[in-house]
């Protein structure tokens, strides 16, 4: 997941939220992903936490790619700094750099299997 973040290192638009900080809630419209630059990001699905996705890491993606409602809540575990990435800017990347696509269905295929597990 290192090469994930390097896409997004130098991200001129970024947002900050402090820790306990809600960033989005599940089943609410989702129109962007988010790369972590800095801190960590707690995962909750029907108030469970699910994953929490460190530095490096990118989530709501799924919102990104079937334009449903968000499938979880997100939560700032720590104060972090996030990169917001469009359904344009998510577009353009998999056109320029294909590797990124495949590490974001590598990151899905990871949570789909451990969601699964712990079923």
């Amino acid at each position: 997941m290192a090469g994930t973040i390097e896409l997004f290192r130098s991200a001129d638009e970024t947002e900050t939220h402090t820790a306990g900080q809600t960033i989005f809630e599940e089943g609410s419209r989702g129109e962007v992903m988010y790369a972590v630059q800095k801190g960590e990001v707690d995962l909750l699905v029907h108030g469970k936490i699910v994953e929490t996705v460190p530095s490096g890491g990118i989530f709501g993606e799924m919102a990104l790619l079937d334009a449903r409602e968000r499938s979880a809540t997100a939560v700032a575990k720590t104060d972090c700094r996030l990169a917001p990435v469009s359904q344009m800017r998510f577009n353009f990347l998999v056109q320029q750099t294909p590797m990124f696509a495949l590490q974001v269905m590598r990151i899905m295929a990871d949570r789909l299997r451990r969601m699964d597990e712990s079923a």
